[in-house]
C-alpha cells in the first residue's frame, strides 16, 4: 500500500526532478495577512509573488502545504466526521509557475505524475475545462489522448478562478477520478454531480488575465500556474478506499483513539473517533504554529475545534482527558514531514490536557441542561435560541457545538433567536459599560472624538511640542478650568505623549500654559483620543489654552530600550526554542520589561544563557533600527511578522532591526521585522545591555521572562556583584569557590539534620520523647499495642519510627502521633502477621477523626493521616484501643 507519507514524497520529488524548488509549508497563520484567518491553500504564501510585489530566486516551486478550514468563509467544521472527505486540517500538494511555464507544460506534468508515477488507470480519469478554454482542451486531447466526452466544458465560475474582485484571474482545469458505477453520482456538470462516484483530485489554475474594476480583462504579460491536489483524497484513491478516514494515517489515529478510550475503532463510536482524529490534527498543528485557545479570533476557532472533539470523547464514555494522549502517535505519523510538530509536542500536550480538563468541568452540566430543555419541547421542535445562547454565554458552548449535539438527537436550533439573544446581550453590556464603574467616564471620550476628531500623535519624531487644549475632564464631566491640586484628564489637538498600547506604558512629563502648570502622570487612549492624566501643580488649566508639552526624556529613553529589547528577545526565543514561540503579552516599562510567550516547559539555564547571549550580541552590533510606514501588502512582501490576533489598518508601522544585505545569522542581518506601533531606539547599541532576571510560568503553556536593560541592568549586575563579595567574605573563599563551598555547606547541613533525626528516633524509642500513653507496649484484644505522642519529631520521620518499633515488637500494632505547634501528624503500623485481622488504615482513620481531621490512607501495614487538634491525642489513642478491643 502506498502510504500518505510516500505520496507526499513522490509528489515533491517528481517536481524537484522537473526543475522546481521544494519550498517548505508556510505556517497556518498567514504571515502578516490579518484578513485571512488561516492558510487554506498552497498559493497563500506565494500571493505576493503572483502579484509581482515579491520576487524570489526561483520561477518554479512545489510545496506540501498545511491548511485549515474552520471558521470564516471556508468552514468545514459542521460536516467533519459525518462525510467521507470533509476535514478541518488537510494537506494541499501543489506546483507553481511564476511566469515560467504555462498550460503546455502544466497539463503534461499533471498527467504524467498521476498516470506514470502514481499509476492511476487513465480510463478512470476525466477532466473539466472552462467552456471557452479551447487551448487547455486541445492539450488534454493531444497529450493525454482523452476523447471529447471525457473533457467536460463547464460554463460556470466553478472553473474560473479569481484572486479577488480585481487582479489576477483565469480558467481552471480539474482532474476527476471515477470510483466506478457501484458508487452513486454523475460526472461534473451533470444533474447528479454531487454524488460520490466522480471525485476531484487535482485543480490546475491558469492565471492568464488581469481583471479591472469595470469588469474588463487583459492578458497578463507573464501568465502563471497554481495547482492544488488534496493529499488525503489522493491517498484514498491510491489505497483503494472511498473514504479518507479509511486511509493509513487516519486509521492509525482512529486506532490510537480507540486504544486510549478502550472502545472499538469501527463500532458504535466510529463517528466519535473520526471527529477526534481529524480535530487532533488541526488543533495540534495550530498550537505548533503559535495559536493558543482564547475567546476571540484564531484562538476562539481553535477552542471550538478542541471542544467539539472533547465532546465526542465524552460521548465515548471517557472520564479523563483523551486528546493529549494521542499526540505522540500524530507526531510519529507526521513529525518527519513537519518537524515543528515534534518541537512543539510538550506545548501541544499540555495545552490539550488543560483545555480538556477545564471543559469537562462544565460539559456534563451543559449537556444535562440541554436534555432538560429538550424534554420540555414537543417532539421535533427546535431548541429555542435563548436557550442555545444561555449554553453559549454560561457554559462556553459555541452555537455549532450545540447544533452538533442536537443533530444526533434529530433536532435543530432557532438560529435567529440565538442571534437576537446575542444582540440583546451586547446591547445590555454596552449600556452597563457606559453607565457603571470607571467606564462610565468613557462616553465623554466618544463625545470629544466626535467633536474634534482623533488626537494627532507627534511622538515618533519629537518629545516636545505645542498643542491646544480641547477639553479638561474631571469626574467624567468637561469643566471650564482646573486649579492647583486637582487631578484631571486633558485632551489636546496634538501631543508627543505616547498613549499606553501594545504593552508599552504611557508617557509622563509636563504640560505648561501661560496660566498654569500640570504634571502628566500617565497617558491613555480611548476612541482615538489621547487622554493625559494630570495633576495641576501651579495656576489654572483651561480649554482653549495653548500648551507646551514635554515628555520625560530619560523615562521615554528607558522605555524605548526595553521595547526594542522585547523584539530582539522574541526572535532569540524563536531561534532557541522553535517556531512555536509566539508572543502572548508584554510590558515595556521604564524600569523593566516582561515578555510572555507560548512554550510548555521551563527554560533550562543553558537555554536562558543562549537567549541572553544572542540578544546581547545583537545589541553590541549597534545595528540600525528602521521604522517605516507602508501598506499591509508592502509589509507582507518584506516578511514583517505580525502578532497573532492583532488587527491592522490599511497602513502599518514596520520596525526592523539589522542590515538586510548582510545575510543570515546573528552577526548582522535584518534580525527582527515586526508590525509595531511603539517607540524604539535608533540603533540596537542604545539598549546598552540585556539581563534576564527571572523565568517563570504565566499560565498553562505560557512562560514569562522578566529582564532589565541599560542603567537598570547595570544596577542589577552591580547588586549581584556586591552580594557575591559579601558571600566571599562570609564563606572566606574566592568567587570561583563560592558554589563548591555552598554545596559543601548544604551537604553538611543535610548530614547534621540526619544526625538530629536519628537522635530523635532513638530518644523516641527510648521513651524520652513520649508522653500520654508512654513508649511501653500493652496487650489489647490479644495484640501488643504501642502508642506514643511525640514532640520535636516531624510527620516525615514517623514511618521510619514505625519500622523500628515493628522490629522491636516482633508482632503488634503501633500508633504514633507527632505534635507540631498543636497540629497532629499520625502514623499507624501493623506487623505482617496481623494484617489479616487489623488494618493500619482503619487505625489511622479512627485516630484522625478524633483529632479533627478527615480521611487518612495507606497500606494495611502502614498508613498516615493528620488532624488539626493534637491536644486530643489521648482521645485518639483511646479510640484506637477500643477499635482493637472490638477486634476490628
Amino acid at each position: 500500500m502506498t502510504s500518505l507519507n510516500d505520496i507526499r514524497t513522490t509528489f515533491l520529488d517528481y517536481f524537484r526532478r522537473n526543475g522546481h524548488e521544494v519550498v517548505p509549508s508556510s505556517p497556518l497563520v498567514p504571515r502578516n495577512d490579518p484578513t485571512l484567518l488561516f492558510t487554506n491553500s498552497g498559493m497563500v504564501q506565494f500571493k505576493n509573488v503572483f502579484t509581482g510585489v515579491e520576487h524570489r530566486p526561483y520561477t518554479r516551486a512545489t510545496t506540501a502545504q498545511k491548511c485549515v478550514r474552520a471558521g470564516g468563509k471556508h468552514n468545514d467544521l459542521d460536516n467533519v466526521g459525518y462525510t467521507a472527505r470533509h476535514h478541518t486540517f488537510f494537506e494541499m500538494l501543489g506546483n507553481f509557475s511564476f511566469g515560467d511555464y504555462f498550460k503546455e507544460a502544466a497539463i503534461p506534468f499533471a498527467w504524467d505524475l498521476i498516470t506514470k508515477e502514481f499509476g492511476l488507470d487513465p480510463d478512470r480519469l476525466l477532466v473539466t475545462v472552462y467552456h471557452t478554454d479551447d487551448e487547455a482542451a486541445a492539450i488534454w486531447k493531444k497529450h493525454a489522448g482523452l476523447p471529447d466526452e471525457r473533457i467536460i466544458r463547464i460554463p460556470t465560475d466553478d472553473n474560473f478562478w479569481m484572486m479577488g474582485p480585481t487582479g489576477p484571474c483565469g480558467p481552471c482545469s480539474e482532474i476527476f477520478y471515477d470510483h466506478g458505477p457501484e458508487i452513486p453520482g454523475g460526472p461534473p456538470g451533470s444533474p447528479d454531480e454531487d454524488g460520490d462516484r466522480f471525485i476531484e483530485i487535482w485543480n490546475l489554475v491558469f492565471m492568464q488575465f488581469e481583471r479591472f474594476e469595470d469588469g474588463t480583462q487583459r492578458d497578463l504579460p507573464r501568465p502563471s500556474i497554481d495547482t492544488g491536489m488534496g493529499l488525503e483524497r489522493m491517498a484514498a484513491v491510491l489505497q483503494g478506499v472511498h473514504d479518507n478516514y479509511d486511509t493509513d494515517l487516519f486509521r492509525s489515529l482512529i486506532e490510537a483513539s480507540a486504544n486510549a478510550s478502550r472502545t472499538e475503532p469501527y463500532g458504535p463510536g466510529r463517528l466519535h473517533h473520526r471527529v477526534i482524529a481529524d480535530h487532533l490534527r488541526s488543533t495540534s498543528f495550530l498550537i505548533a504554529d503559535g495559536v493558543m485557545p482564547s475567546n476571540e479570533g484564531r484562538g476562539y476557532v481553535l477552542r471550538r475545534i478542541m471542544r467539539r472533539a472533547m465532546r465526542h470523547a465524552h460521548m465515548l464514555g471517557v472520564d479523563e482527558p483523551l486528546m493529549y494522549r494521542l499526540v505522540p502517535e500524530l507526531v510519529r505519523q507526521m513529525g518527519q514531514a513537519y518537524p515543528e510538530l515534534g518541537q512543539a509536542q510538550p506545548l501541544i500536550e499540555e495545552t490539550l490536557k488543560l483545555e480538556e480538563t477545564r471543559f469537562r468541568q462544565t460539559l456534563d452540566r451543559g449537556l444535562r441542561i440541554l436534555d432538560e430543555e429538550l424534554a420540555k419541547l414537543p417532539d421535533g421542535a427546535p431548541l429555542p435560541g435563548e436557550v442555545a445562547f444561555r449554553l453559549y454565554d454560561t457554559y462556553g458552548f459555541p452555537l455549532d457545538l450545540t447544533q452538533d449535539a442536537l443533530r444526533e438527537r434529530g433536532r435543530g436550533v432557532d438560529v435567529e433567536g440565538f442571534e437576537r439573544a446575542m444582540a440583546e446581550q451586547k446591547e445590555r453590556a454596552r449600556a452597563a459599560w457606559a453607565g457603571s464603574g470607571e467606564q462610565k467616564d468613557a462616553a465623554i471620550w466618544f463625545e470629544i472624538a466626535e467633536a474634534h476628531g482623533p488626537t494627532e500623535f507627534l511622538g515618533y519624531d519629537t518629545e516636545t511640542a505645542e498643542g491646544q487644549i480641547l477639553a479638561v475632564v474631571r469626574d467624567g464631566q468637561k469643566v471650564n478650568e482646573a486649579g492647583q491640586g486637582q487631578s484631571v484628564q486633558i485632551v489636546l489637538n496634538q501631543t508627543p505623549f505616547y498613549a499606553e498600547a501594545g504593552g508599552q506604558v504611557g508617557d509622563t512629563g509636563w504640560l505648561v500654559t501661560d496660566k498654569g502648570r500640570a504634571r502628566i502622570i500617565d497617558t491613555q487612549k480611548s476612541a482615538g483620543v489621547f487622554i493625559h492624566h494630570a495633576e495641576v501643580v501651579e495656576g489654572t488649566i483651561r480649554p482653549g489654552d495653548a500648551a507646551k508639552l514635554e515628555v520625560d526624556h530619560a523615562r521615554r529613553a528607558a522605555i524605548r530600550a526595553n521595547h526594542s529589547a522585547t523584539h530582539l528577545l522574541h526572535e532569540a526565543l524563536r531561534r532557541a526554542l522553535g517556531p512555536h514561540v509566539a508572543q502572548r503579552g508584554s510590558l515595556n516599562a521604564p524600569d523593566r520589561l516582561r515578555f510572555d510567550f507560548s512554550h510548555s516547559a521551563a527554560l533550562t539555564r543553558e537555554e536562558i544563557d543562549r537567549v541572553e547571549r544572542e540578544v546581547n550580541a545583537y545589541i553590541r552590533q549597534d545595528a540600525p533600527v528602521e521604522t517605516r510606514i507602508m501598506t499591509l501588502e508592502e509589509a507582507r512582501a518584506i516578511g514583517a511578522q505580525a502578532l497573532f490576533g492583532e488587527k491592522y489598518g490599511d497602513e502599518v508601522r514596520v520596525v526592523s532591526m539589522g542590515w538586510a544585505e548582510k545575510g543570515a545569522g546573528p552577526d548582522g542581518h535584518t534580525y527582527s521585522i515586526e508590525l509595531c506601533g511603539g517607540t524604539h531606539v535608533r540603533r540596537t547599541g542604545e539598549i546598552g545591555v540585556f539581563v534576564v532576571v527571572s523565568e517563570s510560568a504565566s499560565a498553562a503553556g505560557v512562560r514569562r521572562i522578566e529582564a532589565l536593560t541599560g542603567e537598570k541592568a547595570f544596577e542589577y549586575i552591580n547588586e549581584m556583584q556586591t552580594r557575591m563579595a559579601e558571600l566571599t567574605e562570609l564563606l572566606r573563599c574566592g568567587q570561583a569557590e563560592v558554589v563548591d563551598r555552598v554545596r559543601a555547606l548544604i551537604e553538611e547541613r543535610k548530614a547534621l539534620n540526619n544526625e538530629v533525626a536519628q537522635l530523635r528516633r532513638e530518644l523516641a524509642l527510648a521513651g524520652g520523647a513520649g508522653q500520654g500513653a508512654g513508649a511501653e507496649a500493652r496487650e489489647i484484644g490479644g495484640v501488643k499495642f504501642l502508642a506514643q505522642v511525640l514532640k520535636g519529631v516531624s510527620g516525615k520521620e514517623l514511618p521510619a519510627l514505625i519500622d523500628e518499633h515493628k522490629a522491636r515488637l516482633g508482632s503488634g500494632a503501633i500508633l504514633l502521633i507527632a505534635d507540631t505547634d498543636g497540629k497532629a501528624a499520625v502514623a499507624a503500623g501493623v506487623t505482617s502477621d496481623l494484617t489479616d485481622r487489623i488494618s493500619a488504615v482503619e487505625m489511622v482513620r479512627t485516630a484522625v477523626a478524633e483529632l479533627g481531621g478527615k480521611g487518612g490512607g495507606g497500606r494495611p501495614d502502614l498508613a498516615q493521616g493528620g488532624g488539626r487538634d493534637a491536644s486530643r491525642a489521648d482521645a485518639a489513642i483511646a479510640a484506637v484501643e477500643k477499635l482493637l478491643e472490638e477486634g476490628k
